[in-house]
């Protein structure tokens, strides 16, 4: 008999987890994919800027990672998939800018060499220091990399290199987010015998290619931005779609699920074999605190943090510098002693070849938003819009109005991995794994960017597959 299965979220883990789902079970399951808002792609989505497609959400996927790649080759379009032009990124610290140090990982030096110009004499010697403090040994212990860093390489590493990187990623705070979560690359090696931070980075960093253009690109996009993506895979899930739909109830019905969705008063219901939620950790926590409470638990101890994008299309000749974007560390002042609003912005004509708009305009991406400080985030589009022009006019000297602009708000975009972030997702998938037909994906288990999102859909949808097929 066909199986019918409900997706619950309609983001890019949502949409992979359906069409892996219609995958496993064959043209005849019926999959229902519900999602609250109106628009399909949770925090991914292209607009329209200066008649080009544009992302305003996640900007660009690790291509070191097969699956992206892979999922693109499967629905024909891995031809649209792009790279940087390799263009360098600066970062503005310390009152001036100067460029993103190389032998890093993220933003952790391999050594004080790599750090001129970025910290001060001060700063450099505490990371040339780190090697005469005793030996480290985390013991399998997680720890905030902030209280790691700050003890073992001085604050001006975590304030000025670390945590403008991390809060690129994760828009969130070095001294909150987890080592294990958040650098795996560096907890890796210091459990595998480094005895310093800085040896730990030598040993994680890869070997010097001999040519550098033979390196593969790190980093990749779609030529059309994600919806390309996004529309591939609603059609190849084949699913019954139900937006404008949130989820309101989940409970267990002998061996099998009903849902409560749509408005409160009066909910619809919806009886199905199995249910895959990929949705942010409280509405997991919320709708699972019946079928799996202990995973609830866990997961409503993830906190999030919101952030905006700006998105700017520029007049053609205006003179931006040749460099693909900057970070801008916490607390940055205009010489005026204006703060930042901006946390970082992408030149994105310059790091993206492709990307201009209809008549040539040069389109520049400003992010706003760390956790813990919604200031910014309460302004109104016109005053935000206004601050982060100040700001990409006090980095560039380019003073133009745009003749295209876009503010886009993610309220609780980003999970932020604490400490122990990796046991808490251990056991609370150990949790939803007990429950049959239950699934469980998203970008609070394994990692905010788009391949882990479909990693953790991809499994999510075989475990779901395998309980409700024979054998």
């Amino acid at each position: 008999m066909p199986k019918r299965v409900a997706v619950v979220g309609g983001g890019v883990s949502g949409l992979t987890a359906a069409y892996r789902l219609r995958q496993l079970l064959g043209p005849d399951a019926e999959i229902v994919l519900l999602e609250q808002h109106k628009l399909l792609g949770g925090k991914l989505r292209t607009i329209d800027l200066a008649g080009t497609r544009f992302d305003v959400g996640a900007e660009a996927f690790l291509a070191r990672r097969p699956e992206v790649p892979d999922l693109a080759a499967e629905l024909g379009i891995g031809d649209q998939i792009v790279h940087p032009s390799g263009a360098s990124s600066r970062i503005r610290a310390g009152g001036s800018s100067g460029r993103i140090p190389a032998r890093t990982v993220m933003g952790v030096p391999a050594s004080a060499a790599e750090v001129d110009g970025v910290l001060s004499e001060r700063g450099a010697q505490a990371v040339r220091a780190e090697a005469d403090l005793p030996p480290l040994d985390l013991d399998g212990a997680d720890v905030a990399v902030g209280e790691l860093l700050r003890e073992r390489l001085g604050a001006e590493v975590v304030d000025r290199l670390v945590e403008p990187l991390l809060g690129g990623v994760y828009a969130g705070s070095a001294d909150s987010l987890g080592l294990r979560a958040t650098i795996p690359a560096l907890a890796a090696e210091l459990d595998a015998g480094a005895s310093s931070v800085t040896e730990a980075v030598r040993r994680a960093l890869p070997e010097p290619a001999p040519d550098p253009a033979a390196r593969p690109p790190v980093f990749g996009a779609f030529r059309g931005g994600y919806r390309q993506l996004l529309d591939r895979l609603l059609l190849a899930a084949d699913a019954d779609l139900r937006v404008g739909a949130p989820v309101r109830a989940l409970q267990r019905t002998g061996e099998g699920w009903r849902l409560s969705f749509g408005a409160a008063p009066e909910p619809e219901q919806l009886d199905v074999d199995g249910v895959l939620l990929a949705v942010p950790a409280p509405a997991a926590a919320r709708l699972l605190s019946g079928p799996a409470e202990g995973a609830a638990e866990l997961l409503g101890g993830v906190e999030l943090a919101s952030m905006a994008v700006v998105a700017l299309a520029l007049p053609a000749d205006v003179g931006l510098p040749e460099v693909s974007g900057t970070l801008i560390a916490r607390g940055e002042r205009h010489d005026d002693s204006t703060p930042f609003t901006a946390k970082a912005f992408t030149l994105s004509g310059t790091k993206w070849p492709h990307l201009r708009g209809e008549n040539g305009e040069q389109l520049v991406r400003g992010s706003v938003g760390r956790f813990g400080e919604a200031a910014d985030l309460r302004l109104d589009d016109d005053d935000l819009l206004e601050r982060v022009c100040a700001d990409l006019a006090e980095l560039t000297g380019v003073h133009a109005d745009p003749v295209d602009a876009a503010v886009v708000r993610w309220g609780g975009g980003l999970p932020q991995y604490g400490a122990g972030h990796l046991d808490l997702v251990a056991e609370a998938e150990r949790e939803v794994a007990a429950v049959p037909g239950l699934g469980l994906a998203g970008a609070a288990l394994h990692g905010v960017g788009v391949p882990a999102c479909v990693a953790t859909a991809t499994a999510a949808a075989e475990s779901v597959a395998r309980d409700l097929l024979p054998g």
